[in-house]
């Protein structure tokens, strides 16, 4: 037993009686006994302090926390979840001065603690009890309440069967989450993101449907969603301590145990996060950075995703970051790279340098391949564009090939080249290259530099736009800018509008001739002859009249 808080100034006769109390015991049935909830009503008048004690389903009194007039700091319990749908066994009590309701405080630390319940017992005048609050958590429901609230009552009208009560709340709601089914393979996760005003609403709404499309392509299942406006993102929390209260409410009644945000963290901001909601918590260059260890199967790919990973936890390893330690398996720490992240920072940079080495070897086997193909006067044709707009499609369909193509984002990590054959005994080299997206992390644009590399090459690059998604315009200057810090700007390119059976015909038309764009369905080969035509007269007639 420990009695912790604001102890500071208290005679040794009040410290006794604090050490008295502990001593206390409630039958089991009991809430609280009429004898402890009088001595601690008595001695918190007399302190000028809220009081509290933790009670066991024995009735052990197992901790008293002393607080200030207005709130208890909770003693540090560790972990929330000791178990699927268990509670933790304890009980808290303790004295609001002014008679007043239970706290958002109190509310929010019933949730994260999985306390059985949280009472609050006024102090009234000349220290008899008052008004008593009683809440406890209740199980996940279509009405979205996650508490039931009691109150004002008096002592004697508590619940008279506690233990029943609580183990029947308690065996419903392990029973709810056993039953839920999780397809998800890496469990569920809340996605947030901040913008600065009403109007970033729209672009911040579609920035979670993107980070949720990735929560996906990684094998989590998003259960809610936060977009939060503030003027600028809190710089401990990024959403800010009272909406991390709220999403730890949520992940309560969510049953979800991941926090993915939709911005960079620092490392401090990380462990800050993890913290206080006590969740795993990954920010969105990680999960995109999982994404690609998950789907990295070449030497070459896993060597440059170890890379990334290397380069972006380097600067996270000097403070002990509990953060980072659960990251140590499943979504967000898993890879080539899973080692110990605990890693010194001497032993990081050796492997980053050994990886960098290895790589730089195998980019010039890549460069000799290249320039063989040169030798024989073989046209290239590379496919670029966002992720998920249907690049392996589109080369499965032009060459008849069997690429790895899936509706999820990083389908294809790899670099695949197929040769695609015209009239006259004439052929070119059309390859398949990583999708882009915005504000994708500089660590994997340098580790992918040298598989982009090819791009160099190209005789010619198809753009390959979604036109059925709404945020494509925003799309394509993501691809843009990737391509000209690759140096590549200069490189003709021919747009090609993509997934048109899932738009208007006429939509698709007027936006392929303001673009001088090229529509297709990469699933259907009937809609690809317009593009055969423009890549064959880039490559062998390049007419004047021409723009291809």
């Amino acid at each position: 037993m420990a009695i912790s808080g604001n102890l500071t100034g208290l005679k040794p006769t009040q410290l006794d009686a604090l050490e008295r109390i502990s001593a206390r015991r409630v039958p089991s049935w009991q809430v609280i006994s009429p004898e402890l909830g009088s001595t601690l009503a008595m001695l918190s008048r007399e302190l000028g302090r809220q009081i509290g004690v933790f009670i066991d389903r024995r009735g052990q009194i197992t901790d008293v926390a002393v607080g200030d007039a207005n709130r208890i700091m909770l003693p540090d319990f560790g972990r929330v979840r000791g178990g699927e749908g268990r509670f933790r066994g304890l009980r808290f009590i303790h004295t609001h001065l002014r008679q007043e309701p239970l706290s958002r405080d109190d509310m929010t630390d019933l949730t994260k603690l999985r306390l059985d319940m949280m009472v609050a017992i006024g102090v009234g005048p000349e220290g008899v009890p008052g008004a008593v609050f009683v809440a406890h958590l209740l199980p996940p429901s279509q009405s979205g309440e996650l508490h039931r609230v009691i109150g004002p009552i008096n002592m004697g009208t508590l619940p008279d069967d506690f233990l029943g009560l609580i183990e029947s709340v308690e065996a419903e709601f392990s029973r709810q989450i056993r039953g839920r089914k999780v397809e998800a393979k890496d469990g569920r996760a809340i996605i947030a993101h901040v913008t600065s005003s009403k109007q970033g609403t729209v672009a911040g709404r579609r920035s979670l449907d993107e980070l949720t499309e990735l929560a996906r392509s990684a094998g989590v299942e998003v259960v809610d969603r936060i977009l939060q406006i503030r003027p600028k993102p809190d710089p401990r929390y990024v959403v800010g301590a009272g909406k991390l209260d709220d999403i730890v409410v949520r992940a309560m009644q969510k049953d979800a145990e991941l926090l993915i945000l939709d911005c960079n963290l620092s490392g401090n901001q990380s462990k800050a996060i993890a913290d206080k909601t006590e969740m795993k918590v990954i920010d969105r260059t990680q999960l995109i950075l999982d994404i690609f260890a998950q789907r990295a199967n070449s030497a070459d790919g896993k060597l440059k995703v170890e890379l990334a990973q290397l380069k972006y936890l380097l600067p996270r390893l000097g403070a002990k970051d509990d953060a980072l330690s659960r990251l140590t398996g499943g979504i967000g720490g898993r890879g080539p790279g899973e080692t110990k992240l605990e890693i010194g920072r001497r032993r990081a940079r050796e492997r980053i340098a050994k990886l960098q080495k290895r790589i730089d070897k195998l980019s010039t086997g890549r460069a000799q391949r290249r320039q063989k193909r040169q030798r024989n006067e073989v046209p290239v044709v590379s496919i670029v564009g966002y992720t998920n707009a249907g690049k392996s499609t589109l080369l499965n369909t032009l060459t008849q090939s069997d690429v790895y193509a899936e509706d999820l984002l990083f389908a294809t990590l790899e670099t695949s080249s197929r040769r695609l054959r015209f009239p006259r005994e004439r052929e070119i080299i059309i390859t398949d290259t990583v999708g882009f997206i915005r504000d994708l992390p500089r660590d994997l644009v340098d580790a992918f530099k040298a598989t982009l590399e090819e791009l160099e090459d190209a005789h010619l690059l198809l753009h390959v736009v979604d036109v059925s998604d709404p945020m494509r315009e925003e799309q394509m200057k993501a691809v843009e800018k990737i391509l000209m810090d690759l140096g590549l700007e200069k490189i003709p390119r021919l747009i090609v509008l993509n997934k048109a059976d899932l738009v208007d015909p006429e939509v698709a038309r007027m936006e392929a001739a303001a673009l001088n764009a090229v529509v297709t369905s990469a699933l259907d080969k009937k809609t690809l002859g317009n593009l055969l035509k423009k890549v064959e007269a880039h490559i062998w007639h390049k007419a004047k009249d021409n723009p291809y």
